[in-house]
């Protein structure tokens, strides 16, 4: 019983440190006014990696043996543990699906970021075809909330690339 104590304390500790994780993922993010759609991209890419480092060190053979050890005990910890890494998997699969259809629209970002307004222009209707299918089709990143986001983000590169072009010209 003492080590099945042991055991339960650092699986508190881990269930404490995994929901902060959790819970500054879904934090509204503080962000310059005037980044690009590639920002967006990035954001994704490295919760993706966080989600899968923390799945990663989840499902280890460490954590697994423990977690067999409070089976046999019949801890009452394993309830909140197996919440917490479905809660996990969610995030993970998450940031995996909204990476690969952000990165649907990478082809887009350099003339976006580098191209004249006509030429500009000449890849938006593509880029909202795109954006479009996105939220008609993922699961994760069709909320009014990650579109607004990334339309914003969409417009503030415009509107660089304009300014940069009037300054140049």
């Amino acid at each position: 019983t003492e080590i099945t104590e042991k055991l339960e304390e650092a699986i508190m500790i881990w269930i404490k440190q995994i929901r902060q994780v959790l819970v500054e993922s879904e934090q509204i993010r503080r962000e310059a006014g005037d980044l690009g759609p590639s920002a967006e991209l990035e954001h994704w890419k490295t919760r993706m990696s966080s989600f899968n480092s923390l799945l990663d060190e989840i499902r280890s053979s460490r954590v697994k043996k423990i977690i067999n050890v409070l089976q046999a005990a019949r801890s009452k910890t394993l309830k909140q543990w197996k919440e917490l890494d479905g809660n996990v998997t969610i995030a993970a699969n998450e940031a995996k699906d909204n990476v690969r259809y952000l990165h649907t629209l990478d082809k887009f970002f350099g003339p976006l970021a580098r191209a004249s307004p006509v030429t500009m222009m000449e890849h938006v209707p593509s880029l909202m075809n795109t954006v479009c299918m996105i939220y008609c089709t993922s699961p994760y990143y069709n909320t009014s909330e990650r579109m607004t986001s990334l339309l914003l983000k969409i417009t503030n590169q415009m509107i660089n690339t304009c300014k940069t072009y009037l300054c140049e010209g």
